[in-house]
Parts: structure tokens; sequence; C-alpha cells
């Protein structure tokens, strides 16, 4: 529990999960593409570092945390990236959300470039759950890896499943957004018909309580879905059409049928496409939002 650490993309799960692991006394150097936003960080007691490869070289478990396979690349492959300060014995864990066939690949060529050890761990829970310590993390990956960061990673985590070989951890991930993006297009449905119909939808997850119906989003959204409350921001609209475009893409290889998810992801295209990427803007289903 006293090997460095470093933490890549102070975004908003980043930062409340390194806040948690400087809270428990770990030394933890951080690095984000908008410098200032490690700032509140580095008042906690993070140190800068010289960017990804800088961050490799102060650590012996590199956390990541960014917005698509791009990013990631950039970050561990592109000039100054991780792979250029990585060494045998440091272990990447990836929380980022992309394609399980992408973490495949990049977990072998960081291997044959500097002998890094890669973690797939994406993350579900959101802010909350990141600010609370309560995250669910699924693990892909070589077991000796996966439980030589599993101290570190409880830090931030209620869970933390090692659920197969590279990528698998992605793949559960997959799954989990299935589950979590055609609910958030139902609840904000339930919450317009409640509306429509004349009852108070913020009443719902009073009344649902302890029912079939519900559930963690349900509890968590309706209430701001009633409100059209957008701030403070829980996730980005545009991150979940990316992950279910992911899930679309692994189906097609798999010869799954996901009717269910194609029209959830083909509702997020339409709201994102009238209403912009800055939100979770599946919020416009609900009564208070409504697109005409």
């Amino acid at each position: 529990m006293s090997a460095p650490l470093g933490y890549i993309g102070i975004g908003l799960m980043g930062l409340p999960m390194t806040r948690r692991l400087l809270a428990a006394g770990r030394t933890v150097t951080v690095w984000n593409r908008t410098t200032e936003k490690t700032a509140p960080a580095l008042a906690d007691g993070a140190i800068l570092g010289d960017g990804p490869a800088g961050v490799a070289r102060a650590a012996d478990i590199v956390c990541l945390c960014l917005t698509d396979t791009r990013a990631v690349e950039a970050a561990v492959f592109g000039p100054g990236g991780v792979a250029e300060g990585g060494a045998a014995g440091k272990i990447l864990v990836d929380f980022s959300s992309i394609a399980p066939d992408d973490t495949v690949r990049f977990r072998q060529r960081l291997l044959d470039e500097c002998g890094m050890e890669w973690v797939d761990a994406p993350v579900s829970g959101g802010v909350p759950g990141a600010e609370q310590g309560t995250l669910a993390i699924m693990a892909g990956g070589e077991a000796s890896a996966v439980e030589a960061v599993r101290e570190t990673v409880m830090l931030m985590a209620a869970r933390f499943t090692h659920m197969g070989p590279s990528g698998a951890g992605q793949t559960a991930k997959l799954c989990n957004q299935v589950i979590v993006g055609c609910t958030m297009a139902v609840l904000a449905e339930a919450t317009r018909l409640a509306e429509d119909a004349g009852v108070d939808a913020a009443r719902l997850p009073e009344a649902l309580a302890g029912g079939f119906a519900d559930s963690i989003p349900l509890q968590l959204f309706v209430p701001r879905m009633v409100a059209g409350q957008h701030e403070p921001p829980l996730g980005h609209g545009h991150t979940m059409l990316k992950d279910l475009d992911n899930v679309r893409t692994l189906a097609r290889e798999t010869g799954t049928p996901l009717p269910m998810t194609s029209l959830a992801a083909e509702t997020f295209r339409l709201l994102l496409a009238r209403g912009g990427n800055d939100a979770l803007e599946i919020y416009k289903l609900s009564a208070r939002k409504r697109l005409d």
C-alpha cells in the first residue's frame, strides 16, 4: 500500500477518485491535458507530473480515466506517453470505457514496448460513487496484475471483480451500459407519462421504492428529470452513446441481437443532435424538457 501512484485524467471521475487516494495517505502524481483541472487535486496534496511519461516514471501503479479510445491511445503511446516512462513491474489500470478489442491490442503493445502490464478496469457508479468510494469496478487482465492493484483500487470502490483476461472488464462494462442506457430511456418515458397524466412524477421514487421497478437510477435520476436539473453534471450523453455504439459493434461481431439497446442508442443520438453533448440530454424526454 506504500507504492507511489499516478492518475492521468482529472475530470468528473478522475478528481474524486484521486481525492480518495490522497485521503488514504497515498502519494499521487497527476496529469491532465488541461492543466487547470488538476488544481483541486494539487491543493489536496497531489504532485503535478511532467506529462504521462513523467507520471509513469514516478509511479508503480498508473491510473487512467479518459474519454475514449483516441484519448487513451494518445496518453499511453503518443509522444511523451506512458509507454516512454513505463517499465517492467509497473501496472497501468485503465478506468476508461473503451472497446474490448482495443484494450487487448493496447495491453499487448504496452507489454511489448516497455514490459508494463495493463489492467482494464472500467467503473460503474458515476460521480456519486467516485466521491463516496462505492464504485463497482470490472477488471480484465492477468490475475497477478489484478491482485497486485486490488488494495489500491479498493480505496475507490466497493467491488472489484476480476472478469477474465484482457478485455473482459470492458465487455462487462458494455453489459452494464446495456442495462443503464435502456433504463435511462425508460425512466424518462415513465416520468413524462406521469406528468402528462396529471400525476406528480417527483413522488415516483418514493412510491416505487422496494418494488420490482426500484433501482439506483430511479432514485437518482427521476428527481433530476422532473426538475430539469443538469448541474452538477453526473455524466455526458456523448459518453453513453459512445458506449452503446461499442456495444452494438461487439453485438455484430458476436451475432447477438440487441433490439432494445439499438433503440436506446438511436434515442441518445437523436437527443444529442438536437440538444448538444454537454449533459445527459435524455432528460429532454421528461415532461418539463420535451422535444417538440
